[in-house]
């Protein structure tokens, strides 16, 4: 059974910066392009990153391009969100996520129902 399990979120101040990883583990038949997502409390879930099943092509939410990086290490089944340059607003849990299969536009992208598998989530708390 394949499972995603988070870890690295912490709490910080406003302009520091933490590395997120996701370990895909359990029998896997080839890589899965996979995304990232966070929700604050009291809010919904929402779509951070994107990377296809290589890495060779990311997408990012407005919100976090330019300071986050998503990246991924497939011969460790590692996924990886750098987030620099941390906000108060980027509080919250984040969440890895396999996609079902690979995405390709603004609107399918960000859409949870094109994930298949999450995580349980690590929380990033960003004091100001």
């Amino acid at each position: 059974q394949v499972q995603l399990v988070e870890s690295g979120g912490g709490l910080v101040q406003a302009g520091e910066s933490l590395r997120l990883s996701c370990e895909v583990s359990g029998r896997t038949s080839g890589s899965y392009p996979m995304g990232w997502f966070r929700q604050a409390q009291g809010k919904e879930r929402e779509f951070v990153a994107y990377t296809n099943r290589i890495g060779g092509w990311t997408y990012y939410a407005d919100s976090v391009s330019g300071r986050f990086t998503i990246s991924r290490d497939n011969t460790k089944n590692l996924l990886y969100l750098q987030m620099n340059s941390l906000k108060p607003e980027d509080t919250g849990k984040y969440y890895c996520a396999r996609a079902k299969s690979p995405l390709g536009t603004t609107e399918t992208i960000p859409d949870m129902a094109q994930y298949d598998l999450w995580g349980r989530g690590t929380q990033v708390t960003v004091s100001s």
